[in-house]
């Protein structure tokens, strides 16, 4: 079983915090095998907004979890304390692989864990994260970056989305879907997306593409083209681009090849299917196809990931997603 360690002291953001708890220290997804085991670790009883926190062991306790999670810093006009830096470099120096949500940043780049790496943060904070910290590189436009060992996150719903990526590449994506139909957030949003639109997102069932996105999961298998969805949402091609940009990112092909891998994830997982079979069930034509596809994004071949992956007990995908 997997530990995870979250790294608290005062002057944290308790929407972060209380984000990670919920993820890695509640219960189960139905279908896991296993899940982590979770810890609070910090130097004393502690102030985090509103909140009164009492840590289950000292911030020494990081160094000795597999991974380590360090919530957003709220006061960006004072440096991270000393002892939360120090156990956050001790903790990687183990072999701990350190994750930041939003502005926890700070402390990873206090700690001379982002020199030379690429990372992100909140999109108001990143000029000032650059300005301080030049050996990293800072890119301001996406939603998480993964550098292996140490991983950065955007605000709010980006560390969501890190969250579950962290769950996604240990147990799996039908293990990460479950727990995001239990937390009604949407399973997978890819870390290259913006992290910052032009218009608002829209609520779920308010927005141009409400009914086009669910029509396109629905037929996966068929070879769609931007044009067909543009002739579904009776809108031009570049319209549909406009609007997908604002709703979800990124662009309509780059949007259907990551529900397709993500299909192709499910399925590599929960059924006996054939690398052919599922290339043809998500709609990617050949093995061939799917294998470059499915390596290129998810960083193994299907075949290894079935193997790393394949559950015992498959959870229900019948679920709605949010």
């Amino acid at each position: 079983m997997a530990s995870v360690a979250l790294a608290v002291t005062d002057g944290m953001l308790h929407f972060e915090l209380a984000l990670a708890c919920e993820v890695f220290g509640g219960s189960p997804p139905a279908g896991a095998e296993s899940w982590y085991r979770f810890s609070v670790c910090g130097p004393r009883a502690v102030r985090v907004g509103p909140f009164a926190l009492e840590p289950e062991y000292g911030l020494a306790g990081l160094a000795e979890a597999d991974t380590v999670i360090v919530p957003g810093w709220a006061d960006l006009d004072r440096e991270p304390p000393p002892e939360l830096v120090a156990a956050v470099r001790a903790a990687h120096a183990a072999g701990a692989r350190v994750a930041s949500l939003c502005t926890g940043a700070f402390v990873l780049a206090a700690a001379g864990l982002l020199d030379g790496r690429r990372a992100t943060t909140h999109w108001a904070h990143t000029g000032t994260l650059a300005e301080r910290h030049p050996a990293v590189t800072v890119d301001p436009d996406v939603l998480y970056v993964d550098d292996g060992a140490v991983l950065t996150s955007a605000g709010k719903a980006a560390a969501m989305d890190l969250c579950l990526h962290l769950v996604r590449l240990d147990h799996g994506a039908a293990t990460a879907n479950t727990l995001a139909r239990r937390l009604v957030v949407p399973p997978h949003r890819d870390g290259g997306q913006a992290q910052f639109v032009t218009t608002p997102v829209p609520p779920p069932d308010h927005h141009p593409l409400a009914e086009l996105l669910p029509w396109v999961i629905r037929r996966l298998d068929r070879p769609l083209t931007v044009e067909d969805l543009a002739r579904r949402a009776r809108m031009s091609s570049r319209h549909l681009g406009r609007h997908f940009r604002a709703v979800t990112g990124t662009t309509p092909l780059q949007w259907m090849l990551t529900q397709r891998i993500r299909l192709a994830q499910e399925l590599l997982e929960t059924t006996d299917d054939t690398v052919d079979a599922i290339a043809a069930a998500t709609g990617l034509g050949t093995a061939t196809t799917l294998r470059r596809h499915f390596h290129r994004t998810v960083g193994v071949p299907p075949d290894a990931y079935r193997r790393t992956f394949r559950t015992r007990s498959r959870p229900d995908l019948s679920a709605p997603v949010a």
